[in-house]
């Protein structure tokens, strides 16, 4: 049985004791074990005492009720003794260790207290667990926030938290259980979901992109071979990887606007008819065809042959580089290209605040956006909910079930089978649409139980 979201029954509201059951019922389980190997977490690590998760559990729940001069309460939290985290290091490449004189009592006031002082995107709140006298708040971690990159895209490198629980609350009754940095579950609007599910992983939507990547690719070893001097091989997965932070970055920018947005992918060879009088779509506000709307590509060019010729060496001919080698290089010509090619993310996200779909192949080249997708299009009474990243379980929904965003991405995909949809609703939850497995097929990207991501 695959880890869904959404996992309690519609119309019964979980409470923090559901929530520490669900998690223990979890840590049993073989796929999630897997998938906090894959992670680099150590399978092995123990949970704290169910009652004393539980009593930790509540409390945080009771902080989040709470309101700070009007504003929620939001913290993290991490269950880690002082002494197992280093006194010398701190942002932005380590922790930033800081211990109170002495231990304050665990309790929803002290943390109502404490949370306007521990911002969450850069501090959190110290929690240590004693037999005797249960849980204890001893300090605060200064993280800085390079940690958010793995949210929304980026090339910095971060410290890993350990592998201790960690919890976010984000508003009233809004939490997440966490190992590390990897979300165990979350506890919204009464609902316990899962965050099981990122469709940038799946095989699917990289086949959707392989005829792309490799033209990319084809570009640059004919510049590599061109070169005057000896450069670096590149790992054929590095543009992959970086187009993946790139668009993650357009869809956190969009859902921490609070607009929403849909951005269209279509294959490159529609581009001529799609601008063109076509029964598919009206794009209002469309680009010439010039060098300008293919910037993302050339970009992503320019970053690929800047990086290879940076670590070209004469006699080291087998040496591979990727992104390990662009998010350590500090050269200020991939500084500024890694800048030029985000300022490109936040370009397109800011153009989706306007109605209608921002239109781009899926070489990145964008089209122009107001994009109104046809309602002569043929409708469709039912689609199927992806319940597992590659789309191989799926269950039957009603299309009228969602706003009128959604249901035009529906009709689009089911005429136009190699298109992707991504929609970013007001509320932040973000969904994928495509023609999979011979029906319209959306994916619900796993929330992150980061605000505004």
């Amino acid at each position: 049985m695959p880890i869904m979201t959404g996992c309690m029954r519609p119309g019964i509201h979980a409470y923090p004791e559901e929530l520490v059951s669900f998690i223990f019922d979890l840590w049993q389980d073989p796929q999630f074990q897997e998938r906090l190997s894959a992670a680099g977490i150590d399978c092995s690590v123990g949970l704290p005492d169910r009652a004393v998760l539980q009593q930790v559990i509540s409390t945080c729940y009771q902080a989040s009720l709470m309101r700070e001069e009007e504003r929620p309460v939001m913290f993290r939290l991490i269950i880690r003794a002082p002494e197992l985290l280093a006194a010398d290091e701190g942002p932005p490449t380590g922790l930033h260790r800081l211990q109170f004189a002495r231990t304050r009592a665990f309790n929803e006031y002290e943390l109502h207290r404490l949370a306007p002082a521990a911002d969450f995107f850069r501090t959190l709140i110290g929690v240590s667990l004693d037999r005797e006298n249960g849980a204890q708040i001893w300090g605060m971690v200064h993280s800085g926030t390079r940690w958010m990159q793995a949210v929304h895209g980026g090339r910095k490198t971060f410290p890993p938290l350990p592998p201790s629980p960690v919890i976010y609350v984000t508003g009233p009754g809004r939490i997440s259980v966490c190992i590390g940095p990897e979300i165990i579950a979350s506890l919204n609007g009464g609902l316990i979901n899962c965050p099981s599910l990122d469709v940038f992983t799946s095989h699917w939507l990289a086949e959707s992109f392989a005829a792309v990547r490799a033209e990319i690719w084809e570009l640059h070893q004919a510049a590599r071979a061109r070169a005057c001097k000896p450069w670096a091989s590149l790992d054929p997965e590095f543009a992959k990887t970086l187009g993946q932070q790139v668009v993650r970055r357009i869809i956190s920018v969009i859902r921490n606007a609070h607009h929403g947005g849909t951005l269209v992918y279509l294959p490159p060879e529609m581009s001529q008819e799609i601008l063109a009088e076509n029964r598919y779509m009206t794009i209002k506000y469309q680009f010439r065809e010039e060098e300008p709307r293919q910037r993302f590509r050339t970009l992503m060019l320019r970053i690929m042959s800047t990086l290879a010729e940076r670590h070209g060496e004469p006699d080291d001919h087998g040496r591979v580089i990727g992104w390990r080698e662009y998010v350590t290089n500090r050269s200020e010509a991939i500084a500024l290209l890694d800048e030029a090619i985000f300022d490109v993310a936040h370009f397109i996200a800011a153009l989706a605040a306007t109605d209608g779909a921002v239109v781009m192949t899926k070489r990145q080249e964008l089209l122009g956006f107001g994009g109104v997708i046809s309602g002569d299009i043929d409708k469709m009474e039912t689609v199927s909910h992806a319940l597992d990243t590659e789309g191989e379980l799926t269950e039957q929904e009603l299309s009228e079930g969602v706003g009128t965003r959604h249901r035009a991405a529906y009709r689009l995909c089911h005429e136009l089978h190699d298109a992707i949809a991504i929609i970013i609703s007001q509320d932040g939850n973000v969904r994928l649409v495509k023609w999979h497995n011979g029906a319209v097929t959306f994916w619900d990207q796993a929330p992150t139980g980061v605000p505004g991501f």
